[in-house]
């Protein structure tokens, strides 16, 4: 009997805790109702904003508005940006000019109201729809399909527009923007073929590069401290002398005094064989052989004159560049055509690739390539650089199955011979492709997005598929439309900034 009075007490005790959590929830719906009224008053009267985009080729216009309303006073905050590189705009008067119906109504302010932003007041005069006109330097922005309300209730039920969804979007202001080395473009629809990525050493073109060797055997004996590699050389400056002073053999002050004693000697000869031809005491075959002998003995005199002293062989540089190699050291016996040092003019370079036999089918069709220095990161196309496929290998040998192509170009980069760098070799193909540049691609755990634009200030972190790079571009597979412009240049930092809580994805434009 005990046991069943307990029970019943017990079960009376839930039944009034079940009740009490009833009324508990009712009285929460009935709050999260008010405040939901409640805030549906409050955008009631909230003011409706408008925004506008547009471009031309100099400028980039962002602009927030009041909606237009007769005879009431309208703001536009506008934000000019500079094209191409999407810096505030912070000089210069801008007028505005809302024309309806052949109405006008305009406004001149001489400098912008904050850097890069101009905030403009206007009242409409008359309702209807129209244009809105930017005027800065020789530049006009026109946006069109502008209206102006006949009263407040119109504007609320006809200006409002659907929100932008928000979901995965990022709110990056112009004037966030403008801090940085920011940019914003449409994707490309291009040719893209098939790019075989590879690394080539840098070498220097034929007739680019000359070797200097020794005319004689001798001492070598460097003209100054400055003959090292890589110091710039000028046409026909002096680099060394080879002494052949003391040496038994080859000594080049015996034979410059024995070549200068042999001319002298067939040189008068010769005048006296002239005298002597005048008055027919001699043949004409006598002259000619004394003439002979006279010739072969001076050139070789001037020759040793020229090219030595009696102290050596003076070797000078026989172009302007810059010493690449030295072959010898100072002091050191050298012969007679052995190479004593190189000079490069780094004008013109080869650049020596090796790729996979896989490729074979399709080097023929190389007509292109980009070049990527490894020790700086700097990225030049083939047209920067002149440059022009060479040739291709037809064969491999047994030490490297890979198959050579060479290329040149002219050394506008800061190429370094003997480098390599990373090159992407340029099929030609039919099929066109979206591309944009690399700098706009970000990879988060090997899956690919861009930063679309919604409007200059709030941007859509949109996953892709990509297909291949040639180190300047790349293909967008799936996930973009051409018409949809996005974040080129200053992706990462918007994505550290995001990422760091910098920035919150669901505030509003605030000045």
């Amino acid at each position: 009997m005990i046991y069943r009075i307990l029970m019943f007490l017990l079960l009376a005790f839930a039944v009034a805790s079940c009740n009490k959590n009833v009324d508990n929830d009712d009285h929460t719906n009935q709050t999260e109702h008010i405040h939901a009224e409640e805030g549906h008053e409050g955008e009631e009267h909230e003011e409706v904003k408008v925004q506008y985009t547009a471009y031309n080729f100099s400028y980039e216009l962002f602009a927030e508005a009041d909606a237009f309303v007769v005879g009431e006073k309208g703001n536009i905050l506008s934000h000019f940006s500079k094209l191409p590189n999407f810096k505030a705009v912070e000089t210069g008067a801008v007028s505005i000019v809302l024309t309806i119906n052949g109405k006008e109504v305009r406004q001149t302010l001489e400098k912008p109201t904050r850097k890069g932003i101009y905030s403009f007041d206007i009242v409409p005069e008359i309702a209807g729809k129209g244009t809105l006109s930017f005027e800065l330097d020789t530049s006009i922005i026109i946006i069109s399909e502008v209206t102006v309300f006949s009263n407040h209730e119109e504007a609320h039920e006809k200006a409002e527009s659907p929100e932008v969804s928000k979901v995965n979007t990022v709110v990056f202001t112009k004037e966030q923007s403008w801090k940085i080395d920011f940019k914003t473009e449409f994707p490309n629809k291009q040719p893209f073929g098939q790019v075989i990525r590879t690394v080539a050493k840098v070498e220097s073109a034929s007739g680019d590069q000359t070797v200097i060797a020794a005319k004689t055997s001798g001492i070598i004996v460097f003209s100054n401290f400055n003959i090292v590699e890589g110091n710039n050389v000028t046409s026909g400056e002096r680099l060394f002398a080879i002494s052949s002073s003391g040496m038994s053999e080859n000594n080049i002050s015996v034979k410059l005094a024995e070549a200068k004693s042999n001319f002298e000697n067939a040189e008068s000869d010769y005048n006296r064989h002239v005298e002597l031809a005048k008055d027919k005491i001699i043949s004409e075959k006598e002259l000619q052989t004394a003439k002979n002998l006279y010739e072969t003995t001076k050139a070789v005199y001037e020759n040793l004159i020229n090219n030595f002293s009696a102290t050596g062989q003076s070797i000078t540089s026989s172009m302007s560049g810059f010493i690449k190699q030295i072959f010898v050291s100072n002091g050191q016996y050298v012969e007679a055509g052995q190479p004593l040092i190189s000079i490069s003019q780094n004008k013109n370079l080869v650049l020596n690739a090796f790729v996979q036999q896989k490729y074979i089918s399709i080097l023929s069709s190389i007509n292109s390539a980009n070049i990527k220095t490894l020790y700086d990161n700097q990225t030049y196309t083939f047209e920067e650089l002149n440059g022009q496929v060479l040739s291709y290998g037809k064969s491999t040998s047994e030490d490297n199955f890979l198959i050579q192509v060479n290329l040149q170009i002219d050394n506008k980069g800061s190429f370094v011979q003997g480098s390599f760098v990373e090159i992407y070799l340029k099929t030609l193909t039919n099929s066109q492709a979206l591309t944009v540049p690399n700098s706009a691609v970000l990879e988060e755990q090997e899956n690919y997005f861009l930063f679309v634009q919604i409007n200059p200030e709030l941007f859509e972190k949109r996953e892709i598929k990509i297909g291949g790079s040639d180190g300047i571009q790349t293909e967008i597979v799936s996930g973009l439309l051409q018409n949809e412009r996005i974040i080129s240049q200053g992706a990462m930092l918007v994505k550290l900034a995001q990422s760091s809580g910098a920035l919150d994805a669901h505030s509003g434009h605030v000045h």
